[in-house]
């Protein structure tokens, strides 16, 4: 309604007094001041105004109320007929769910009478249930203690297989684990009081242990003779290790393995010997059976590469043992194995040193076989073979020392001859030493054959000297010495190349010594001769009382023609010195005589100058008669 209707209402109002003026005034005042737009109430009252109020008029706006109060009861009639459809509707329910209600309690006495009928049967089914999970209970424990304590059936077919003589697998192996597992829990079982059932377990175990173990016997004894499958190798060392619980069985199966691998060992030795390897490659042995050192070389070479490797193929086989438990019946295994071999092998050394054969060669064949022996010993301590080889050793250096002492008997007959005229060693001299030299040069390879060289060298050096000085008695004093001295430094210059014969050494060197001192007398006689110093010596020794100088022989005259010699001589000493001086092989023997010669005559002249120049034997003018003091002529000679 506009502002313009409100003032033409408010124009035919009839007027009231100044009081109720002043309160329409304030009414008017509160309508003029609101805001419409902002009351969304009063909007939407005059949008529904507007939809039957098409008219603003003095009839219409007289009639408003009545049609503003027959709208209304136009409306209340229209909600009245909808709640009255309503109301239809909710009886209707009311009356389904009073329906639904004596249903629901006809059903409730009805479970209430089955339930006081069926309590008896819960109860029942209740404890069934209960005895159900019990029973399952034990079954499941029972499935459990029978998989750790019982065999399956298909574990029970791998441990008995479908014959004796069925392969064996690894998994056999787990079975038979397991039923020694099995055994060893059931003493558990027993201590926890379970004892019938243990030891039917323990029963049943060992039943199928013994039936798994006689199996696993035949199938190893079977198999023990080829080791060289590195599959079969390991499922015999399992084998073996099992059955190590049961000596007899363990013995058994060794006792086969020992007796095969000697034969197999044995065929491989002779197959070597005439065969050689495959396609020829190595010759056989015996094509070399000409050169012994060779020929027992490569017997003992091939013994040496084939025992450690039965060695390797034992210790292979019993890899899964206890080692403590099984040393013995190893060395007593390889013993046996090797023994094989003793036989063909010491028939063919015995027939070669029965052949006569150099000293050398014998020699180095005692070394071979001795060094042998002590590589082999290591191997098979205490073995038929290694007692083979000690006989063999033995026979070799009995069989050498034979030949060497023939050899030396020998060439001794050129020994004894009559001497070269230059006084070297005679040809046989020289012969036996350079046999010595060969011998010795052979080289003691194995350890504590060094022991052997005082006796090599006594079988050759003794009967050399002994024939050296038989040979020596036919010549003259300096001839015999110097030809003496001559075989004794040949001698020592071969011997000094040696160990172990210091001894013999020093025997020879007393011997040169004794020989040198016999040469130098013979050198200072010739001199003490050649220079008239007899007498003057002889009269020096023999000296009483009163003066020298009036002594026949001693007057200065007599000495004049000593000095003169004297000086002759210190200008050329060779001249005086003995021609087999110059025969001595060693320039240190040489130069050993002549300064002990040399000595004398100095010691000689010191005497006799000591004696000129005492006062006592009346010499005039000493110092011109003898110019030459003691000390200045052993320098003269000596140097």
């Amino acid at each position: 309604m506009s502002v313009e209707n409100k003032g033409i209402c408010n124009a035919d109002m009839p007027v009231h007094d100044t009081g109720t003026g002043n309160v329409l005034s304030r009414r008017l005042n509160k309508i003029l001041e609101t805001r419409i737009e902002n009351d969304k109430e009063t909007l939407e009252a005059l949008k529904e105004l507007s939809t039957f109020f098409t008219e603003n008029t003095l009839q219409a706006r007289r009639n408003l109320r009545s049609k503003i109060e027959k709208r209304s009861l136009v409306i209340n009639e229209d909600f009245l007929s909808a709640f009255r459809d309503v109301k239809e509707v909710l009886d209707a329910i009311y009356s389904d769910v009073s329906e639904m209600n004596n249903s629901v309690q006809k059903m409730i006495s009805r479970l209430q009478a089955t339930k006081t009928q069926t309590h008896h049967l819960i109860d029942q089914t209740t404890k069934l249930q209960a005895e159900s999970q019990t029973l399952s209970l034990q079954k499941e424990v029972a499935g459990a203690f029978l998989r750790s304590f019982q065999l399956s059936p298909a574990e029970q077919a791998v441990l008995r297989g479908s014959s004796r003589e069925c392969a064996i697998t690894d998994e056999f192996f787990t079975v038979l684990d397991r039923v020694q597992s099995i055994h060893s829990n059931g003493r558990m079982l027993m201590q926890s009081g379970h004892q019938t059932a243990a030891l039917e377990i323990m029963e049943q175990m060992a039943l199928y242990q013994e039936a798994a173990l006689e199996r696993l016997y035949r199938w190893t004894q079977s198999r023990c003779r080829n080791i060289e499958s590195p599959e079969t190798s390991i499922l015999l060392s399992m084998a073996m290790s099992r059955l190590q619980g049961r000596p007899v069985l363990f013995r058994y199966v060794l006792d086969e393995y020992r007796t095969s691998r000697r034969s197999v060992l044995v065929t491989a030795f002779i197959d070597a010997l005439t065969q050689g390897g495959p396609g020829g490659t190595p010759k056989p042995i015996e094509m070399h059976g000409h050169d012994p050192k060779r020929y027992v070389g490569d017997m003992l070479a091939w013994l040496h590469q084939a025992i450690p490797s039965e060695k390797d193929n034992l210790l292979i086989l019993l890899k899964g043992c206890d080692k403590t438990d099984v040393s013995d019946q190893i060395l007593q295994t390889l013993s046996h194995i090797t023994e094989g071999v003793c036989h063909p092998l010491k028939v063919r050394v015995e027939r070669m040193l029965a052949v006569d054969t150099d000293a050398t060669v014998l020699y180095s064949v005692t070394n071979l076989v001795c060094f042998y022996k002590q590589v082999i010993g290591q191997v098979v301590p205490g073995s038929q073979l290694l007692t083979t080889l000690e006989e063999l050793q033995e026979l070799s250096q009995h069989t050498f020392l034979l030949a060497l002492q023939s050899q030396v008997r020998q060439q001794l007959s050129e020994c004894v001859e009559t001497p070269p005229s230059d006084l070297s060693p005679s040809p046989g001299v020289s012969q036996l030493l350079n046999l010595l030299r060969d011998v010795l040069s052979v080289g003691c390879i194995a350890e504590g054959r060094q022991q052997d060289l005082p006796q090599i060298v006594s079988i050759i050096v003794e009967p050399l000297l002994q024939a050296i000085n038989e040979s020596a008695t036919r010549l003259p004093t300096s001839d015999m010495a110097v030809y003496l001295l001559n075989c004794l430094y040949q001698m020592q210059s071969t011997l000094s190349l040696y160990e172990f014969v210091d001894e013999l050494l020093e025997r020879l060197q007393a011997q040169s010594d004794a020989q040198l001192d016999t040469l130098t007398s013979e050198q200072a006689s010739s001199l003490v001769a050649n220079l008239n110093l007899g007498s003057i010596y002889t009269i020096l020794q023999e000296q009483g009382k009163g003066a020298l100088s009036s002594v026949p022989g001693m007057e200065p005259t007599g000495l004049k023609n000593f000095l003169s010699k004297l000086d002759a001589f210190l200008v050329m000493q060779d001249v005086l010195l003995l021609p087999q001086i110059c025969l001595l092989l060693s320039g240190t023997h040489r130069s050993i005589v002549q300064h002990r010669a040399f000595e004398v005559i100095a010691a000689i002249y010191r005497q006799l100058y000591e004696a000129v120049h005492d006062p006592e034997n009346l010499y005039q003018n000493p110092g011109v008669l003898m110019p030459r003091s003691p000390d200045q002529v052993l320098k003269l000679l000596i140097g």
